[in-house]
Order: structure tokens, then sequence, then C-alpha cells
């Protein structure tokens, strides 16, 4: 909310270099996070919630039970209909701008995708590599949420349904938040009793409990030590210069 007072006052150009500038580093924040599923997916010792369900189809998709969609090209789909819902719930008074969420959530997803091309190589063989990735991706995820709340853009998906849900009922968004998780978990746990026949440990593990609660350690503890992001989003020295030089060059050629 500080970002978004300070920067109404500026002057038109600077308050474009200023959107440019804090979606950049929502855009750092985003690939923190689905770096960090990525790394829980790889761990094989159970998936975060958020990608949980993505995961189930995707390995369907492999076997030719449902269309054979990448594990982000999965996410993309959750996260439109996680918005659809939300447009369902406030009706009229669902925002317009909430309308960015599609965006940020066809780019949470394609990070993804990118993400498991990078770690393509990265193969857990023993339980204890198992566990150490699954512990430094958690990690990673919850700092990549503190930088991505901090950032004070359009909310993810996956938050912006509890949100709606705590204006429509009025109970508190933390509580919510609980119960919009737990139903993914559900769902990704029903989808393989569907889709496999049985339970899929590497969906819905030890390490998905573990990050249900140690994600949310990290967010609160790096949420607490990270007001130096605050300047951060507010340096821009020169970098005006930069963007309407390119934005220059670019319509003159």
């Amino acid at each position: 909310m500080g970002l978004m007072i300070s920067t109404y006052r500026l002057p038109a150009k600077d308050r474009v270099v200023s959107f440019v500038w804090q979606h950049f580093l929502l855009l750092c924040s985003l690939y923190l996070m689905t770096l960090g599923v990525v790394l829980c997916i790889k761990s094989d010792l159970g998936s975060s919630v958020i990608s949980s369900l993505p995961l189930s189809f995707s390995i369907a998709g492999l076997e030719g039970t449902v269309p054979g969609l990448t594990v982000g090209g999965y996410t993309i789909v959750m996260n439109f209909v996680l918005v659809f819902l939300q447009i369902l719930i406030l009706r009229r008074r669902f925002e317009p701008v909430q309308l960015f969420q599609l965006l940020i959530g066809w780019v949470f997803g394609w990070l993804i995708d990118v993400n498991m091309a990078l770690t393509s190589a990265l193969e857990c063989e023993s339980l204890v590599s198992c566990i150490a990735t699954q512990f430094i991706g958690c990690t990673v995820m919850g700092a990549g949420i503190a930088f991505e709340v901090r950032c004070g853009s359009v909310t993810m998906p996956g938050e912006g349904l509890p949100v709606a849900l705590s204006r429509v009922t009025g109970k508190p968004f933390p509580k919510l938040k609980i119960y919009v998780d737990t139903s993914l978990v559900i769902l990704a746990v029903l989808s393989s009793y569907l889709f496999f026949g049985s339970w899929k440990w590497n969906i819905i593990g030890p390490g998905t409990l573990f990050a249900m609660i140690y994600v949310g350690l990290v967010v609160k503890f790096v949420g607490a030590h990270i007001g130096w992001f605050d300047r951060v989003l507010l340096y821009r020295p020169g970098f005006r210069r930069y963007i309407f030089g390119l934005a220059r060059y670019i319509f003159r050629n």
C-alpha cells in the first residue's frame, strides 16, 4: 500500500516506469515461487498444495487418460478456473482489474514448465536427497511468496478465491485459505484414485503436509526481514531513460 501511495503522486511517465519495475520484481518473485514448486515435485515426497492437482492431471495425461498437458499447462487451467469461481461468487462485486489474475496465473504456469526444463537433470536417488530437495524447495517457495506479497500487485488466483469467499461470508481470510488448500489436496487425492486406482505418494505425500506447515513459517519469517525490499521497489536511478530510450528506438525502427 505504501508503494501505491508513493507512486500515485508521481508524473505519468514515472508511474509507468514504477509499474514496469514493480512487475519485473513480481516476475522475479514468481520465478522463485515456481522454482520451489518444481523442487518439491522433484523430491518425490509429495508436491506443494498448489501443484498437487495439476501434477495428478499431467501424470494422467502421460497415460492418455486426459489431455496431455504439462504441469504448468494444467496449473494455468486451474488458475483460470479459480478466477472463474471468483466471478461466480462475487458477481457484480468482482472488480475488472482482478482479471489481471489470469495473466499472473498464466505466467506462473509457464514458469513452472520453464523450471521443470531447467531442472530436468535433477534426480533424487536417496532419501536424504529427497528430503533435502523438499526442504530447499519449500524454503525457496516461501521466500518467493513473501516477495510476491511485498510487490503489492494483484493476488494470485489461489489467494484470490479465499479473498472472494471472505468478502461474501465475512469469515477471516486465513481460515478460508486453509479450506481452499485442503479442498485442492482432497481433489488431488480423489483424482489419484480416479486416474490410477491408488494413492500416489509422489503427488500427495509427507512432503505436502510439510509444505503446508513450513512454507507459511518461511513466509512469516522472510516477510519480517525484507523491509529493505520496499526501497528496492522504489529505487529507479537512471531506469527511466533506459525504458523510454528503448521505447523510442523501437518506434523509430
